[in-house]
């Protein structure tokens, strides 16, 4: 299971170490960048409930080696397409498959566990979430070292074919004894909501935030989401009954993972585009440079159910939080001139925190649950990871994204409007062409990594800032459940 879920996990954050690669060879906007990377993060998160639903009544094996299957086609598509539209749409399709994967993985674990077993067990599983995102960081750069950025997409495939043959031979067959019916107008709205906010934060710093477009958009997610609401509380049966986050260990627990993964997925997005434009790392040293978050965040996150027996869920999930804010301070430091001891220096408590968050807002999340809805339970956890990832990816890259439009806009004035336009899109233009027209093109290069390194602090403490609020009200309303 762990192996299932590096693989789906590491599909968001091992592109983005291929990002700058690709963005050069596909001539995609910093828009488009957003949208290949969120396309896959949207379709996971909004279809995560609905596949747990359909995990609990048609049988966790066979829509586990389902997701799979469509996962690993995907990819096998991506290899081959060249435009940014093409790979938006294999990515959504990729998150499809991901979908009915990743809500398996936790309640497998959880309904093969006996209790006292359970929180190692989910320990694992979240060190496993937090550990196969630099794992997949890595592995992605080793790939560009020597292939093009399409390797990675390959890298996808063997990865879930490696994962169907372990799930055929490993995973028992379970199904809930009485599951919830599905639900279709559920489902849509709750895809509309999610969309609707996603699209209109992506597309915001390039369309205007006050565009009519950007603006409807943010009203109508904002329907979807009160018609989903409305929608789930008439049902008998209710695919997430919305009363359940009136149980305090269920609410923090999603509100914890959420914003957690929002920092986290926003940090890999930005940070390694910052490692690649502006610090000069090629793909492998990029990823090599965030290998002390695994080696810090497995080992906490197993231990963190120990500590939480000790001082409280609560303490350490708030601190957790705490420390990751603290790193993204230190992040929000970072300049045009790379040290990498800066950068070890926020990394440090970043990984900290998140093993030390993980595991007490997962289990908290599942604790507040009978045995017949792990699924939806496991469901409810990991849709609170792929929405704050989309999330964060959205919100944290375009804060970068508007800084920089905004930083190099006076800067580019002189410049025929078609390259101001495309200077204005993407730092991927500015580094290509700059070698060409010798000194004034260097001196837009390091206006362009200038306005790259403000959107960055400024996107770093916005993430910082969430995290701090966050830590204050889990910390306050989280149950302590110490033993």
């Amino acid at each position: 299971m762990v192996l299932v879920l590096i693989t789906v996990i590491s599909a968001t954050s091992g592109l983005n170490v291929a990002l700058p690669d690709l963005a050069r060879s596909t001539g995609a906007s910093q828009t488009q960048v957003q949208w290949i990377v969120d396309a896959y993060a949207l379709v996971f998160a909004g279809l995560l409930l609905p596949a747990g639903a359909l995990g609990d009544r048609y049988g966790r094996r066979g829509v586990l080696s389902a997701g799979l299957v469509v996962f690993a086609t995907a990819a096998g598509a991506a290899v081959f397409v060249s435009s940014p539209g093409a790979l938006i749409g294999a990515r959504a399709v990729m998150g499809v498959g991901a979908a009915l994967v990743m809500p398996t993985t936790l309640s497998v674990i959880t309904t093969s566990f006996p209790p006292e077993e359970r929180g190692a067990a989910v320990g694992v599983w979240a060190g496993g979430a937090g550990g196969g995102a630099v794992i997949g960081l890595f592995a992605s750069g080793l790939l560009l070292q020597w292939f093009s950025w399409s390797s990675f997409f390959a890298l996808n495939v063997g990865l879930a074919v490696l994962a169907l043959a372990g799930t055929l031979v490993f995973v028992p067959a379970s199904a809930a004894a009485d599951p919830d019916p599905l639900d279709p107008v559920g489902v849509a709205l709750s895809v509309a909501g999610i969309a609707g906010i996603v699209y209109a934060t992506i597309e915001g710093p390039t369309r205007g935030w006050t565009n009519p477009i950007t603006l409807g958009a943010f009203a109508a997610a904002a329907v979807a989401l009160v018609g989903f609401v409305v929608w789930e509380l008439r049902r008998d049966r209710p695919m997430l009954d919305p009363r359940l986050f009136a149980l305090r260990g269920f609410a923090m627990g999603s509100l914890s993972i959420t914003v957690q993964f929002l920092a986290a997925f926003g940090f890999f997005f930005v940070v390694i585009q910052y490692l690649q434009y502006v610090a000069g790392y090629r793909p492998l040293h990029a990823a090599a440079a965030l290998l002390p978050l695994p080696v810090i965040l497995i080992p906490l996150a197993r231990a963190a159910p120990r500590i939480a027996g000790r001082v409280g869920a609560n303490r350490v999930d708030a601190g957790g939080l705490a420390l990751m804010a603290g790193g993204f301070v230190v992040f929000s430091f970072l300049g045009t001139h790379f040290s990498y001891w800066h950068f070890v220096a926020g990394l440090v408590p970043f990984a900290a925190g998140m093993g030390l968050a993980g595991t007490p807002a997962t289990a908290a999340i599942t604790s507040s649950l009978p045995q017949e809805r792990q699924g939806i339970g496991s469901a409810v956890n990991d849709t609170s990871r792929e929405l704050g990832g989309a999330l964060g990816i959205a919100v944290l890259g375009s804060v970068l994204n508007d800084r920089y439009r905004s930083q190099i806009g006076p800067d580019i004035q002189h410049l025929p409007p078609a390259a101001a336009a495309h200077a204005k899109a993407s730092i991927a233009f500015v580094e290509q062409a700059a070698g060409r027209f010798g000194t004034p093109g260097r001196t837009l290069l390091g206006h362009a990594e200038q306005a790259f390194v403000s959107g960055l602090s400024l996107a770093m403490l916005i993430a910082g800032g969430i995290l701090v609020a966050t830590a204050l009200v889990v910390a306050l309303r989280a149950p302590p459940e110490r033993s």
